[in-house]
């Protein structure tokens, strides 16, 4: 390969690579690197309307979904398994796809940005598509504020 060949690989490579940097960026605004460690987090809804999010389960980064209509954490068997959680029990449950089994947990940790919470529980949804499913067994534990396309979460003292 002659060197004008190669200055023009390099040149396509780089701009691929600015190309996915600034489409993650647009897609996935709430990176860990920039939520901050401050007791409150405000999280900017996606282009699809939600808000998704890096955060930290017992210390290791997953992605969520923060969906204040689910009653509480749902994880993937994926993330579960990435995880190394055991669940504790199996129980029914309803979701907007129907009713299913899912097996009950605890969580150590659920952390986003400096928002913390300990102990929370969680279940382990096998069936579930995305990672994990940011619900009020955390929520409900902070104050959440939307407005104008933001999400404001501060952790309440516990």
């Amino acid at each position: 390969m002659n060197v004008s060949k190669l200055v023009w690989v390099i040149v396509w490579l780089a701009l691929a690579s600015g190309l996915y940097v600034l489409a993650d960026s647009a897609l996935n605004p709430n990176k860990i690197a920039v939520l901050g460690n401050d007791h409150n987090v405000t999280l900017q809804r996606g282009r699809d309307g939600h808000y998704r999010a890096e955060a930290l389960i017992n210390g290791i980064k997953v992605d969520v979904l923060v969906d204040t209509g689910a009653t509480g954490v749902a994880i993937s068997q994926r993330v579960a398994d990435q995880l190394q959680i055991k669940s504790q029990q199996a129980i029914r449950t309803s979701t907007a796809n129907g009713n299913t089994v899912a097996y009950m947990t605890r969580l150590d940790t659920v952390q986003i940005g400096g928002v913390k919470a300990r102990n929370v529980s969680a279940v382990i949804a096998p069936g579930l598509d995305g990672d994990v499913l940011l619900g009020m067994s955390f929520l409900g534990r902070m104050d959440v504020r939307l407005f104008q396309g933001k999400m404001t979460i501060t952790q309440l003292e516990e």
